[in-house]
């Protein structure tokens, strides 16, 4: 009888245990939820790339918008849907490039420009715009605001001046509760 008494014991404590974390996934933890791009920015097709940094700036001779990431940082689970709106303004002449950092081999740092993790600083989320001609346009640690990454991405494709939010908010369709 106190085997039984202890086994429901033990299967109660566990069960309160066990629901008492949270199992769902959730936008301001650093908890790994799966692919982030997916889940908070509404658009899984940027993981994987299609093309690497090489590729756009020697074959495609494009400017490529670098956005270093883990899967696991609140931070850039914030920066997902900014760059859902990039990729709807710019994505057919910009290549966007989200580099997840435990793919780098920062254990052989590189001198090639024309490799992702020449310009990792160490930081998530860490984005670089670089021109087609090699120019480092846009360097920021952290989420930035749309309009300010609007801007060099706009000189780097010799555009006019920047959308007015107003008309940018009107292309842009909402797609869960963490799009804007």
């Amino acid at each position: 009888m106190k085997r039984i008494w202890l086994c429901l014991v033990l299967v109660v404590l566990v069960g309160i245990l066990g629901f008492s974390s949270p199992t769902s996934a959730s936008l301001r933890d650093d908890r790994y939820d799966g692919n982030i791009f997916a889940l908070y920015g509404g658009n899984g097709s940027l993981i994987p790339p299609r093309v690497t940094l090489s590729q756009s700036l020697n074959e495609l001779n494009r400017p490529a918008l670098l956005v270093f990431y883990v899967d696991d940082s609140s931070d850039c689970k914030l920066y997902t849907p900014l760059l859902n709106q990039v990729q709807a303004f710019y994505g057919k002449t910009i290549s966007i490039i989200p580099v997840i950092v435990d793919s780098l081999k920062l254990d052989q740092p590189t001198t090639d420009p024309t490799q992702e993790a020449f310009y990792y600083r160490g930081f998530v989320p860490q984005t670089v715009l670089i021109s087609s001609d090699r120019q480092v346009m846009f360097d920021q640690e952290g989420k930035p605001d749309f309009e300010d990454l609007e801007i060099p991405i706009r000189k780097v494709l010799n555009l006019p001046p920047k959308v007015t939010t107003q008309q940018r908010d009107a292309k842009v369709r909402q797609i869960n509760e963490v799009n804007p």
